[in-house]
C-alpha cells in the first residue's frame, strides 16, 4: 500500500506548481503533495510551529500559489502603477523580512516561491517571535497577529483596531482549527507515506 502511495504520488510532478485541488482540506493536500508534508512536518520538528499553523497562515496569505503577490495600482485604468509592497510567494514575505531570514539561518538560496523554504521561514519567525518577544506559536491568534503586523508591530497592539488584520487573525484561527482537526485523522497514515523506504521527495 505505501508502495502504492509513493508510486501515485510522482504523478503530481507536472502540476507541481498549481494550487492544492481541495484547500480546505489538509490531509486532501498532502495526499496530493506528499513533500509538503514533508516540509512542514520538518519545519515542525526544528521549530516547534504546527503542522496545521503552517498551511493555515500558507492558505490565508497566498491560497498556495507560489507567486502570488499584492496587485498593483493602476492609472488612468491601463497605467501599471507600485505594488502596495514586497510582499511574494506562499507566505508573502516582504524583501526585508526574507533578507533577514536568509542572514539568521544561512539558507541564501532560499525562494519565496518554494513551498520547503516557505515552511521553514514560518517556523523560524515563530522561533524569533517566541526568544525575542514572548509571543507563543502555541496561539494561533498571537501568531498570526504578529505575522500580520511585524513582531514590533504586535507588541505595540497594531492589530487591535485593525479591521483588516482582525479579520485575517480570526481567519487564520477558525482554519487552524479546521486543519488540526482534521490533521489528527490522517497525521499517521502521513507519517507512514513519509517515513517509507519507498518514498522520494523528487
Amino acid at each position: 500500500m505505501a508502495l502504492c502511495s509513493a508510486l501515485a504520488s510522482l504523478l503530481v510532478l507536472g502540476c507541481a506548481g498549481a494550487p492544492p485541488r481541495e484547500p480546505k482540506d489538509v490531509c486532501a493536500i498532502f495526499r496530493e503533495r506528499p513533500d509538503w508534508y514533508e516540509a512542514a512536518r520538518d519545519s515542525y520538528r526544528k521549530w516547534g510551529v504546527s503542522v496545521p499553523l503552517q498551511m493555515a497562515v500558507i492558505q490565508r496569505e497566498s491560497s498556495f500559489r507560489s507567486d502570488a503577490r499584492p496587485p498593483r495600482k493602476w492609472f488612468l485604468g491601463f497605467i501599471p502603477g507600485p505594488r502596495a509592497s514586497t510582499a511574494y510567494g506562499y507566505g508573502q514575505v516582504l524583501d526585508g523580512t526574507w533578507d533577514r531570514y536568509q542572514r539568521a539561518t544561512g539558507n541564501g538560496g532560499g525562494d519565496r516561491n518554494d513551498f520547503e523554504d516557505v515552511t521553514d521561514f514560518i517556523g523560524w519567525y515563530g522561533s524569533v517571535g517566541q526568544a525575542g518577544h514572548g509571543i507563543s506559536a502555541r496561539s494561533p491568534e498571537a501568531f498570526y497577529a504578529s505575522y500580520h503586523v511585524g513582531h514590533a508591530g504586535y507588541k505595540r497592539g497594531l492589530h487591535r483596531n485593525n479591521a483588516t488584520a482582525q479579520r485575517a487573525i480570526r481567519d487564520v484561527r477558525r482554519l487552524s482549527g479546521i486543519y488540526a482537526d482534521q490533521y489528527k485523522r490522517c497525521r499517521v497514515e502521513l507519517d507512514e507515506l513519509i517515513d517509507s523506504p519507498w518514498w522520494w521527495p523528487f
